[in-house]
């Protein structure tokens, strides 16, 4: 089988120039690259895969999807044996969703496919998936951090999603925020909700995101009693996170609040969570394989 990408497949540029739709964040309904394809041969192994669309059986040699959409339908893909790591996977409906081709390489570098030009020939070599075994996500309130997070787990077939905060009972406006938080994540993702997370990370069997540290810790200083009185306690609770952190065996992606760019808190109990959570980043970020600063949105590499 040979197959060969024609019509307009490959990135070509964003904005493109006129669009009508140029300075919109996402696209109006229908309005999408078109692509064709050429085959020669039994069509084999070869899957075009639309996402929603029923998940076939087997595995393929080459998978052309939309990932810009929804890139978790290709975890899902990869959880039932379609894809695997011989498995070629391009990218093809690249359009101005994504801002830059910067950016689009960034994402399909996490999610083990590629963008090819028009008038390629397939299948390619599959795309190598070298990913940190550790990677810390740090940025402020409303950073982008939490979908960062996310978008960088997007494609894998086994995720368990480590809730750290409360529920929100009592409080709408933090329950509104957990309920947008579970609707963005993928149906096939696991949650556990604990803030154990030494044991967390020595039981995994799954990459984790753990979203987010901040609120674990503020549970912590809640467990014992920490905010006004003895902090041994949580200054050990730290140290047996970083030691769990530092031996994973699975991958780990760890959202944290980046505190030391606020106000000095009023209080010294504020001071002291703010002390703690800034040495916990410091210690973790020295065991990561990877750090990142989100700022506006925009992730800034340390």
């Amino acid at each position: 089988m040979t197959v060969q990408l024609i019509g307009t497949a490959g990135p070509r540029g964003w904005p493109e120039p006129g669009c009508p739709c140029s300075s919109c964040a996402r696209l109006p309904e229908g309005h999408r690259r078109p692509f064709d394809l050429r085959v020669d041969g039994p069509a084999d192994g070869l899957l075009v895969y639309s996402p929603g669309e029923p998940v076939p059986e087997g595995r393929c040699e080459l998978v052309l999807i939309d990932l810009l959409e929804a890139p978790e339908h290709l975890g899902l893909l990869r959880r039932r044996g379609v894809v695997d790591g011989a498995t070629q996977v391009v990218a093809v409906g690249l359009d101005h969703r994504i801002r830059s081709e910067e950016e689009l390489a960034r994402r399909l570098a996490f999610w083990g496919a590629v963008a090819v030009p028009d008038g390629t020939f397939l299948p390619v070599a599959a795309a190598p998936r070298d990913v940190p075994l550790r990677t810390l996500l740090l940025g402020g309130a409303r950073s982008g951090k939490s979908a960062e997070a996310e978008l960088r787990l997007a494609a894998e077939p086994y995720v368990t999603y480590v809730a750290t905060g409360p529920s929100g009972a009592d409080d709408p406006d933090w329950a509104a925020r957990v309920k947008l938080h579970r609707e963005r994540r993928p149906a096939h993702w696991d949650t556990l909700e604990t803030t154990d997370l030494a044991a967390a990370i020595r039981r995994a069997r799954t990459p984790l995101l753990i979203d987010g540290l901040g609120t674990w810790l503020a549970a912590v200083f809640d467990e014992h009693g920490a905010w006004d009185g003895d902090r041994a306690p949580v200054a050990q609770r730290c140290e047996e996170l970083a030691q769990a952190w530092r031996r994973a065996r699975q991958r780990i992606v760890a959202v944290s609040d980046e505190v030391g760019l606020g106000v000095v808190p009023a209080t010294a109990s504020g001071r002291a969570f703010r002390d703690a959570l800034g040495r916990l980043n410091e210690r973790l970020a020295e065991e990561s394989d990877e750090v990142t600063l989100l700022v506006a949105g925009r992730p800034v590499p340390l």
